[in-house]
């Protein structure tokens, strides 16, 4: 006889890496309530993610001068730009979403267009004015154990859909969760906590 436990071993593996994550409307409560979440990593072992649609009041110039980098003048508009929310999961950690620029310290390659890093010297470069073209600065992350999304997923909590560069970087934040809608053909006013995952 199965167990409860052992039902997700026995349903195949989804890999759900390089996608948007869309918080289904009644089915996430709490922090995770109406975001959009990369997902940088999923595997049979858990899945890690960076809500990308929660800007906090800190701007990335602040976060630079926190840990004591001196901000260049070449440092550019990415100053004012806000430091995310990235999830409920380790806060006082940063993770730098960057178009791959140079290898970094701690960088891991998402894909052909898109890094994480969460060492120092990438921000060392940011406040020099020699970052990486985009770059989204997250403080915390989302985190799942082993099976814990797919389950979320069986009970319609996350719609997902494949990430672009164009909406983790070049699309407000506030039009972020309605960008990745439309990337499957739904408008925000169709939702409700009983619709399906695609």
């Amino acid at each position: 006889m199965t167990t409860e436990p052992h039902a997700a071993e026995d349903r195949p593996q989804i890999d759900l890496s390089r996608q948007f994550l869309l918080a289904m409307p009644g089915r996430v409560s709490g922090e995770l309530a109406n975001t959009v979440i990369y997902v940088c990593e999923h595997t049979e072992h858990g899945a890690l993610g960076l809500v990308i649609n929660r800007p906090t009041d800190l701007t990335v110039g602040d976060l630079l001068q926190r840990i004591d980098l001196k901000l260049s003048l070449e440092i550019g508009p990415i100053q004012k730009a806000p430091v995310f929310f990235g999830g409920p999961v380790q806060t006082d950690r940063g993770f730098v979403l960057h178009v791959p620029q140079r290898a970094y310290g701690s960088s891991i390659a998402l894909g052909d267009d898109v890094a994480l890093t969460t060492s120092r010297d990438v921000l060392q470069d940011v406040a020099d004015g020699r970052g990486p073209e985009h770059v989204l600065v997250t403080l915390g992350y989302a985190g799942w154990g082993a099976g814990q999304l797919e389950d979320e997923l069986v009970r319609n909590a996350w719609l997902n859909v494949l990430a672009t560069r164009e909406i983790l970087f070049e699309t407000p934040a506030e039009d972020r969760y309605d960008a990745a809608l439309a990337q499957l053909g739904i408008r925000p006013s169709m939702l409700t906590g009983d619709a399906g995952h695609a």
